[in-house]
């Protein structure tokens, strides 16, 4: 019995594999910065993106999640936010999605073998953060302006990557 033990809980760890959630911020406020009466750079979420972000938080609050990840945009922290305040304590940590530090933020999220992970990303970059993780092109292109209601799953299997795509929140228009 005592080399069985060993065995199956050598077994059981290299089968066990955290899951990568990736998703696109919320819907924002389109608009006016009325400061500068110009387009505004970084909008806030409007009340259908406040919506998701619950949403997603009803979805993942009980998934082990124990890293989250945004960019540095109010949408894109706000979309986290309902979950980092539901797993008191836990930080949102900051990436940059700009070219030159993606494969870096690749490598920190692949170094992450404890507990469930979040990243929060832009229409641009969650295809690269899901293809770069995935080792192979899953998600063909930028997701379209109009497309919030994508939750990317990978799911590590020793150093490759199941993928799953799944629909939250009210269905993009």
């Amino acid at each position: 019995m005592k080399v069985l033990f060993p065995a199956f809980a050598v077994f059981f760890l290299l089968s066990c594999g955290n899951k990568i959630y990736v998703v696109r911020h919320a819907e924002k406020e389109g608009g006016i910065d009325m400061a500068t009466m110009k387009p505004t750079t970084d909008p806030p979420l409007s009340l259908e993106g406040n919506q998701r972000a619950l949403k997603l938080k009803e979805i993942l609050g009980n998934k082990n999640v124990k890293h989250i990840f945004s960019t540095n945009t109010l949408r894109t922290v706000s979309t986290a936010k309902p979950l980092k305040e539901l797993c008191l304590g836990m930080p949102i940590q900051l990436y940059s999605s700009k070219p030159d530090s993606l494969d870096l933020f690749i490598q920190k999220i692949k170094s992450i073998r404890k507990g469930n992970v979040l990243i929060v990303g832009h229409s641009n970059t969650v295809d690269d953060i899901v293809n770069k993780l995935a080792g192979k092109t899953i998600v063909p292109g930028d997701l379209k302006d109009t497309e919030y209601d994508n939750l990317f799953i990978l799911k590590r299997k020793k150093e490759s990557y199941g993928f799953r795509n799944e629909k939250y929140g009210n269905p993009s228009k």
